[in-house]
């Protein structure tokens, strides 16, 4: 598999998700964005647990620290890393329609499709990093895993590209203004991981932080507003099954193939 193949591969689920506003109607069914919404969380939780965060406790064993230090540091960095965005950034949640972070004058829509945007980047960081594992060696990280990081995200990524461009359709934009828009969403992610594979390539000490730092930043993003819009509102339960659905996915491809 090329490198560069394999970053582009989360982007092209964003496009696919993207181009569901040629095929369906003005909405998702709530039920059918519930259970993806839910399916994606999983896929996230498990990419963080066996893609990211047990390969950087594997990479500290023979540190001169306490193992789980880089582990611990770089999840809780990645967590403040996001709680910054979200303060920062204005966004509008999946679940909500009061606006957060810096006030300004946009579109809901648009607010929307930011949000997602910025929590893209943590997700581009994980393929960057696992890419980089396999481009230094002897980190336990193969090219297998990092596709299958990959491959996981951008299935999760298929849910976010839909839930921009339907509504941007609905305010008014052309369909393939909509499609192109939603894919823009998921361009930050081979740009970071282009940017993360140089970093950690250069500074091999880093490259236990930075899993554990895009773990977080994955985690932050699922708790904070992929489960609370999957159990919103009615048929709530159809996001718990999303959740347990993409946990099992995702552990069993990267049990398998990573």
């Amino acid at each position: 598999m090329d490198i560069a193949a394999c970053i582009l591969i989360p982007l092209a689920g964003t496009m696919a998700g993207a181009a569901m506003v040629f095929l369906m109607g003005n909405k998702l069914d709530s039920r059918i964005e519930k259970l993806l919404l839910g399916f994606a969380s999983g896929v996230m939780v498990a990419a963080s647990v066996w893609s990211l965060l047990i390969p950087a406790i594997g990479l500290s064993e023979n540190m001169s620290i306490y193992k789980w230090f880089p582990a611990a540091a770089g999840f809780m960095a990645g967590i403040l890393f996001l709680v910054g965005l979200d303060m920062l950034m204005p966004h509008l949640r999946l679940d909500n329609d009061q606006p957060e972070g810096l006030k300004l004058k946009i579109k809901k829509s648009t607010m929307l499709a930011l949000a997602v945007t910025f929590h893209n980047i943590p997700e581009g960081m994980a393929v960057g990093v696992a890419l980089a594992g396999t481009l230094i060696g002897d980190t336990g990280i193969t090219m297998a895993g990092a596709f299958t990081l990959a491959t996981g995200i951008a299935i999760q990524n298929f849910p976010e590209g839909a839930i921009i461009s339907m509504p941007l359709k609905n305010d008014g934009i052309s369909k393939p203004k909509a499609f192109i828009y939603g894919t823009l969403s998921g361009i930050v992610e081979p740009v970071f991981a282009a940017i993360t594979i140089a970093i950690a390539s250069l500074i091999v000490l880093v490259l236990p932080y930075l899993l554990a730092f895009a773990a977080g930043a994955m985690v932050y993003v699922v708790v904070e507003e992929l489960i609370p819009a999957a159990q919103s509102g009615e048929n709530f339960n159809l996001g718990t099954i999303g959740v347990a659905l993409g946990f099992v996915v995702m552990m069993i491809l990267d049990v398998s193939f990573g």
